[in-house]
């Protein structure tokens, strides 16, 4: 008769599943450390060459890149969390202890995946809520090269989209519909192939059938003239909605924005592949914590006096770098649309999971 009760011991699932979660946050909170200290080597520099930027910048720099690092490499600290704890509890007999007392391979392994599954939603809610606004804003920044960018919510930055023959570049966009603003507006006038007129702005606003542009500046390649003026008119007919969606990086959007922008791409004929697939990895990406347990349980089971702890935790550290190079894999086939966006974002979570219950199980008959 098959035994459904995966934690038949209160006391034995809470201290694998506290065991298995501070040796995750121990490494992550080292990995986040290493990474930080060595980003910010290379990126100092870079923000202090810019007048006025100082210490506080730099701290500026570190609040946003740090959600960053922590959404990235949170998978694979809990993978090596995962083996660590699987190392010791193999390595003080306490695996073969829960075997005697009666306990499966999928016993001994459920108390951590229930708690990976709580750091999966834990991991979803930080994307959603901090995540997405730290890389909207340092990618803006960066943008930039860390000079003060506009305070506007939902700013996206060097924005590319062509009017007939015309390119326009817009440094910052903000706001939505209605609210659109634009910062930094270059317009590059072409006639026949070749470069015509050259307009800068600091500023465009929308006026009805096109944009009012501020403070504007003009080289004409002609005459090769330079002239000022306070505003001009310009862009006729170009929709504001050309500028949201010039730009759709599914890293800085919610799940709720995503959605509503792919549908807008759609219905504006754009290619959704890489934004559909985006939408799917945002619940495929966290779920990966869930896998590694599973993968790193080839460190659990086996003698510890056979000698192979290391080789089996080396297995399992395999493993899980497959399925992170995988994973990367099939979203860059996803984005360009050589597989399905759901197949894409789902497939390598499929597949390394039927791989990780096949070593579980060869290995606990």
């Amino acid at each position: 008769m098959i035994n459904l009760d995966f934690m038949p011991s209160r006391r034995l699932a809470l201290y694998a599943a506290k065991l298995f979660l501070t040796r995750s946050l121990a490494v992550l909170i080292a990995l986040v450390m290493v990474l930080m200290m060595l980003d910010l080597l290379g990126e100092s520099s870079k923000i202090l060459k810019i007048p006025g930027n100082g210490e506080a910048e730099l701290w500026q720099y570190v609040t946003l890149r740090v959600p960053q690092l922590i959404s990235r490499f949170l998978p694979f600290s809990v993978l090596l969390g995962a083996l660590i704890a699987f190392t010791g509890l193999n390595q003080h007999s306490e695996v073969i202890s829960m075997k005697a007392a009666g306990l499966s391979a999928h016993q001994i392994l459920a108390p951590m995946i229930a708690a990976s599954l709580g750091v999966a939603a834990l991991l979803f809610v930080f994307n959603e809520t901090v995540v997405i606004q730290s890389i909207r804003t340092l990618d803006a920044w960066s943008d930039a090269d860390y000079k003060p960018i506009p305070p506007e919510s939902g700013v996206l930055s060097n924005v590319w989209i062509r009017d007939g023959d015309d390119l326009v570049k817009a440094r910052f966009v903000g706001g939505n519909g209605s609210t659109t603003k634009l910062r930094g507006v270059t317009i590059y006038e072409r006639e026949n192939g070749a470069m015509a007129r050259v307009v800068d702005a600091e500023r465009a606003d929308q006026v009805p059938g096109g944009w009012q542009l501020r403070t504007v500046r003009t080289y004409d390649a002609r005459t090769n003239m330079v002239m000022s003026y306070p505003e001009m008119t310009a862009l006729a007919g170009v929709e504001p909605a050309r500028f949201t969606l010039a730009k759709v990086n599914p890293a800085e959007r919610s799940f709720g924005d995503l959605r509503g922008a792919i549908d807008d791409l759609a219905a504006a004929g754009r290619p959704t592949e890489e934004a559909r697939t985006g939408w799917w990895h945002k619940m495929s990406g966290p779920l990966s914590t869930v896998l590694m347990p599973l993968l790193a349980a080839t460190a659990a089971f086996g003698l510890a006096r056979s000698g192979k702890v290391l080789l089996r935790a080396t297995i399992g550290m395999a493993l899980g770098f497959a399925y992170f190079v995988a994973d990367n894999f099939s979203i860059a086939l996803g984005n360009i649309g050589a597989y399905p966006p759901f197949l894409a974002a789902w497939a390598p979570f499929f597949l390394f999971l039927l791989i990780g219950e096949l070593v579980l199980i060869r290995q606990e008959e």
